[in-house]
């Protein structure tokens, strides 16, 4: 259910970020147009009204995007789709480098809000719903839009910005799995909600959000499993991240994308068993970072020699 670049096409690059963005855009925006075109007198705003939208959504994705760079992280692709964006991002894995490079997103948008709600106050106040009626319900929308945004992603709900923001903060008492364990869970609830909503107010974009929550909570609940039994499993004493130290774990815990299945890659020597597939690097489970797997191996440990005391003195 996550989107990909699969039919999307480049708008441009920037800071390193690659924008992309799916046809079926286009499709929504049209839909979205017409059903609000006795909104204006012109379809021209509400054409502008779309391009607004544009423009909040890719600014609250770019905000995650520079926070992962910021702290370290890989974040070069966005990809903008009917229900929103998608920065890729991947952050250290550390709770505060999530939290930082998960809560910016949001953060872009309590920026923009005094702006917003500035605009509609001078509107209001200097007569535009009379004088420039169209202005005015241009400047109103572009408030509902960025509250609303804003409001809809900090919901507590996995993979929400709300529910990644509370994995987060949940990571620091509970742990990686466990944390992510939780806000699956919370996610589920959220499911039902969305999907109660759905039939009160008969949307199918409810319907539609939902299935991609409920295929997302799904997904983070089998990656905490898999964590969680990672964390437990004996390790491979032979070996240790080359970043972090981290000693990696004995079981079926990388993935091949050409078979689609999983091994050990250290008992194969980043070779899939499956199929051949030869893998330059190996990532590590606990930083994330990636590095061949000759730099894995341990140096042969050295036994120091035996220190021997220097000789009593004679008693006299």
């Amino acid at each position: 259910m996550m989107p990909t670049r699969q039919g999307s096409f480049h708008l441009f690059r920037f800071a390193g970020i690659d924008v992309f963005m799916h046809w079926s855009w286009f499709l929504v925006a049209a839909y979205e147009i017409s059903t609000r075109s006795a909104l204006y007198t012109s379809p021209l705003w509400n054409a502008l009204e779309y391009v607004a939208l544009f423009m909040i959504v890719l600014l609250h994705e770019f905000g995650h995007s520079l926070a992962c760079k910021q702290v370290g992280g890989v974040a070069n692709q966005i990809v903008l789709w009917p229900l929103g964006g998608i920065a890729y991002v991947s952050p250290p894995l550390r709770p505060g480098a999530t939290l930082w490079s998960i809560a910016a997103g949001p953060l872009v948008n309590v920026v923009l809000l005094p702006f917003t709600v500035l605009l509609w106050w001078l509107s209001k106040h200097l007569g535009w719903w009379q004088t420039m009626p169209n202005a005015h319900a241009f400047i109103l929308a572009l408030c509902y839009m960025n509250f609303g945004l804003l409001f809809f992603n900090l919901l507590p709900i996995y993979p929400l910005d709300g529910g990644q923001i509370l994995r987060s903060l949940l990571w620091f008492p509970l742990g990686r799995a466990r944390s992510l364990l939780v806000v699956s869970g919370i996610g589920f609830v959220g499911v039902a909600g969305l999907f109660a909503l759905a039939f009160y107010a008969g949307s199918i974009w409810y319907v539609i959000m939902a299935v991609f929550i409920l295929m997302s909570c799904m997904g983070g609940l089998l990656q905490a499993r898999t964590l969680g039994r990672a964390a437990a499993a004996p390790r491979h004493t032979g070996f240790a991240c080359p970043d972090c130290q981290a000693v990696p774990p004995q079981g079926d815990f990388w993935f091949c994308p050409n078979c689609k299945k999983n091994f050990d890659t250290f008992l194969t020597q980043a070779a899939c068993p499956n199929c051949g597939a030869q893998f330059a690097v190996t990532s590590c489970l606990d930083c994330g970072k990636a590095h061949p797997i000759e730099e894995w191996s341990l140096p042969p440990q050295v036994t120091p020699s035996p220190i021997v005391p220097p000789p009593l003195p004679p008693r006299q």
